[in-house]
């Protein structure tokens, strides 16, 4: 079995990360284009009030898995709080442990940044994705969740 390390996203691995969002994007039938999610990723990088980008890789298949925490000022938690938007695993990785040590890596940096809650959405039907969140002590709301495209 191969190490998985979990790091900042950076120019060595942009491309593999921009390649994994989409892969997600596509698993949910949400349509981006590439020079969109490039463009998102790169202010992500370049400013950490935006939030952070992390990337699992291993030494034999490079990168597995990707997660992105956006950084908001949320009234809800009193402070900078972080929504946990997007958080994929290649299939052939899946329920190795890459996903649950993305999320702790995801809830380090964000204590270690001071921010005061994470939030995330999950499709009801996920029930992987509902016990992994379970299991690292997120809680589940009873809204639901609206959006407008501008």
């Amino acid at each position: 079995m191969s190490i998985v390390d979990i790091h900042l996203v950076d120019s060595q691995t942009l491309d593999s990360a921009i390649d994994l969002l989409e892969s997600q994007m596509r698993e949910h039938d949400i349509v981006i284009s590439r020079a969109d999610l490039l463009a998102a990723t790169q202010k992500v990088m370049s400013d950490q009030r935006n939030g952070f980008m992390l990337v699992a890789t291993t030494s034999d298949e490079g990168p597995i898995g990707v997660a992105y925490a956006a950084s908001i000022l949320s009234l809800e938690h009193g402070g900078i709080s972080g929504w946990l938007e997007e958080l994929y695993v290649l299939p052939k990785w899946r329920g190795q442990g890459v996903g649950s040590r993305l999320v702790a890596e995801v809830v380090a940096l964000a204590k270690e940044a001071g921010w005061r809650a994470l939030d995330l959405e999950v499709e009801a039907s996920h029930k992987r994705a509902i016990s992994l969140y379970t299991r690292h002590q997120f809680q589940p709301r009873s809204r639901s969740r609206f959006y407008r495209a501008l």
